[in-house]
């Protein structure tokens, strides 16, 4: 059996990568922290942000609910309080779906 090495992902990332993968300004970032309390970085002596895949995946529903769906920033906090585990499943149904969308858009333009 060959070995396989494991993909090593990162721990803790830094607010400007947060920023990056959404495509916002770090203050946004700041300003979701401050307004949803789901999100928790870690901050160490000199008051740097680090967050978890946890808070990530916090940020990917809150991007979904405010800026793609097009939600108030008090129906999305009313959204994730009253029912985040049905939130997160539809959110994961979304995603699965779109990938499959992508998959047969090239599917058929390969054809």
């Amino acid at each position: 059996m060959p070995y396989k090495e494991k993909k090593v992902e990162k721990l803790y990332y830094s607010i400007g990568e947060i920023a990056d993968m959404f495509n916002v300004n770090t203050s946004l970032i700041r300003y979701w922290e401050k307004e949803f309390d789901v999100i928790k970085p870690k901050k160490n002596k000199k008051g740097n942000r680090f967050f978890t895949i946890e808070d990530i995946d916090n940020f990917y529903l809150i991007h979904e609910l405010v800026k793609v769906r097009g939600m108030t920033l008090r129906g999305a906090k009313k959204k994730l309080k009253e029912n985040k585990d049905g939130t997160v499943k539809n959110f994961e149904i979304v995603k699965i779906l779109k990938d499959v969308r992508q998959m047969l858009i090239e599917i058929k333009e390969g054809l």
